[in-house]
C-alpha cells in the first residue's frame, strides 16, 4: 500500500458515513498528502505581513496610510483582531514588518523601505526592493519549519493593499477592473471605488510594456506585502509545508506564486470567500473553485482572520481523525456471535 492509499484508508475508514464531513475531508486529505507522512498533530504559526503602498496618495482610500504602522503594532501587543483570534485558538503569530511608512518597526523589522512607491508615477519597487522582500517571505518559511510548525497561515496589514492586489490582477489575468476592484477600506464610497478602478486600470497601462512576467507585474504595480506572501508560498511548496491562505490579498499573493511554480497547488488550502470581488477569479485562476471554500461569512478584515480559522478546523480534523472508532471496530462487533443467554 503507498502512502496515498494510506491516507484514503485512514480517513475512509473512521467511523462515520464517508464524505459525510464534505470539504473538510478534502483539505485533511490535502494536509496529510503535503506532509508526506502520518503526523498526528497540527503545529500551526500564523505569518502577518504588513507594509504601505504609495498608491493611496491617489485617493483610493479613506483612511490615513498610519493605520497601517498603528494596527500592526496592535497586533504585536495583542489587542488586534487577529492576535485575539490566534490567542483564542492557541496559534502562534509573528509580525514581520516589511514597509510600514514609520521609522519604527511593528513586530520583526525587515523593512525595505517605507512603503512602495506610487505606481501611478513610477514603478512601486524597485528591483533590489522586489528581491529583499522577495527573501524576507522566504525567510520566515524557512525560520517556521526550523522551529518545528508544520502548517503555516498568512496575513496581511496595509492601508490600499486591496488597489495594489486588484491590480495585481488585472495585470496578470487582464479581467476588467470593474469585476475585481472592490470597496476595500471604503464600504459604500462609491466616489472612491470609481476612482480605484481609474487608478488600477492606468497605473497598470502606464507599466504594460514592462510587466513582462509575474516577477514584473508584482514589482511594477504591488506591495512588499504581497511579494513577501507570494515568496513565503513558493517556499512552502519547496519545503513541503501546506499553507492556509486568507482573504483577497493573499488569494491575489498565491495565484502569482502558482503562476510561478504550479507545484504551490499542492499545498494550498483555502479558509473563506472574501467580500471583494476579485476574490473568486485569483482563486480560480489558482484552480480553486469557488464552491470549494469552506467558510462563508461575508468577512473583509483582513490580517489572516478567516486562515486562522481555516487552521482550528484543521486543527480538529486531525486530531479527530486519529481518535475517533474505526469501522473496522463495527464489523469486528458485528462478527461475533451474541452471548447465549444462561438458563
Amino acid at each position: 500500500m503507498d502512502y496515498e492509499q494510506a491516507v484514503d484508508q485512514l480517513i475512509n475508514g473512521a467511523a462515520k458515513p464517508p464524505g459525510s464531513l464534505g470539504l473538510l475531508e478534502k483539505y485533511l486529505r490535502k494536509v496529510l498528502l503535503a506532509w508526506g507522512g502520518l503526523e498526528r498533530e497540527v503545529r500551526p504559526h500564523h505569518l502577518i505581513f504588513a507594509a504601505d503602498n504609495g498608491v493611496v496618495t491617489e485617493g483610493v482610500v479613506n483612511y490615513p496610510a498610519e493605520i497601517t504602522y498603528l494596527q500592526a503594532q496592535n497586533m504585536v501587543d495583542g489587542r488586534a483582531t487577529i492576535s485575539c483570534f490566534c490567542s483564542g485558538s492557541g496559534i502562534p503569530y509573528t509580525v514581520v514588518d516589511v514597509g510600514t511608512k514609520h521609522q519604527e518597526a511593528a513586530g520583526i523589522n525587515r523593512k525595505v523601505a517605507l512603503g512602495t512607491k506610487n505606481f501611478m508615477q513610477q514603478e512601486a519597487m524597485s528591483p533590489g526592493e522586489f528581491r529583499q522582500a522577495w527573501e524576507t517571505g522566504r525567510e520566515m518559511v524557512r525560520s517556521s519549519v526550523e522551529q518545528g510548525y508544520n502548517l503555516l497561515s498568512f496575513g496581511e496589514m496595509g492601508i490600499g493593499n486591496t488597489t495594489t492586489s486588484a491590480a495585481v490582477l488585472h495585470a496578470l489575468s487582464g479581467i476588467l477592473p470593474e469585476f475585481v476592484v472592490g470597496y476595500g477600506a471604503s464600504p459604500g464610497n462609491e466616489e472612491t471605488l470609481k476612482r480605484k478602478r481609474l487608478v488600477v486600470a492606468k497605473g497598470v497601462e502606464r507599466h504594460r510594456e514592462t510587466m513582462k512576467t509575474v516577477e514584473d507585474i508584482l514589482r511594477c504595480v504591488g506591495g512588499f506585502d504581497i511579494v513577501a506572501i507570494c515568496a513565503a508560498m513558493v517556499e512552502c511548496a519547496r519545503v513541503k509545508t501546506p499553507f492556509v491562505i486568507d482573504g483577497f490579498i493573499t488569494a491575489v499573493a498565491y495565484v502569482c506564486a502558482a503562476r510561478m511554480q504550479r507545484e504551490t497547488e499542492k499545498f494550498a488550502i483555502p479558509s473563506h470567500l472574501s467580500k471583494e470581488p476579485g476574490m473568486a477569479y485569483a482563486l480560480l485562476l489558482g484552480n480553486i473553485r469557488a464552491e470549494d471554500v469552506p467558510i462563508r461569512a461575508d468577512m473583509a478584515l483582513g490580517e489572516g482572520t478567516g486562515a486562522v480559522l481555516m487552521v482550528s478546523i484543521l486543527k480538529n480534523m486531525v486530531y479527530a481523525i486519529f481518535h475517533t472508532a474505526r469501522l473496522d471496530d463495527f464489523e469486528l462487533s458485528a462478527a461475533v456471535p451474541p452471548a447465549t443467554a444462561a438458563v
